[in-house]
């Protein structure tokens, strides 16, 4: 079986000195080998065929046979590492809280114990006839939070 550290240090090689960065890697046991990555500025197709040879390059098919896809992250795929949630700072993201509400706001910012959201609330005004939208600031702590992905709004 291949080494899931060895194909690591393979992925991490390549990064260097990129903007690149690694979301989720996985070797199975029948040596199926899934490389993710993801970047600020979407990721090219072109990055993830030379990531593919570096990593082909550094294992060798006569010692294991294996099977190997780089591919992005996914613009509607849940964020798994903390800099996906950085680089949607400002974006309008939806975070499922692990009790199963939903949460559907602005990213306002990302620190070690969460998230600040801007999220749009109906409130009613002392002396108002009829609630109002008002944007508020909703903190979620990462561990409050099942997942979390950029939100695509058609509407």
């Amino acid at each position: 079986m291949i080494d899931k550290n060895v194909v690591g240090a393979l992925v991490a090689q390549w990064l260097e000195g990129k903007d690149y960065f690694l979301t989720d890697l996985s070797v199975s046991a029948d040596d199926r080998i899934v490389v993710e990555i993801d970047h600020r500025d979407g990721v090219w197709i072109e990055d993830c065929v030379a990531l593919s040879r570096h990593i082909e390059q550094g294992l060798d098919r006569d010692e294991e046979d294996f099977e190997l896809e780089v591919g992005s992250a996914g613009i509607g795929q849940p964020f798994k590492v903390r800099r996906q949630y950085e680089i949607h700072i400002d974006d309008p993201v939806e975070v499922v809280l692990t009790g199963g509400q939903k949460k559907q706001g602005v990213l306002l910012s990302v620190s070690e114990e969460g998230v600040v959201l801007s999220v749009r609330e109906k409130v009613k005004p002392e002396g108002a006839k009829r609630p109002k939208l008002v944007d508020v600031e909703c903190p979620v702590a990462f561990s409050e939070i099942k997942e979390a992905r950029y939100w695509l709004d058609f509407k």
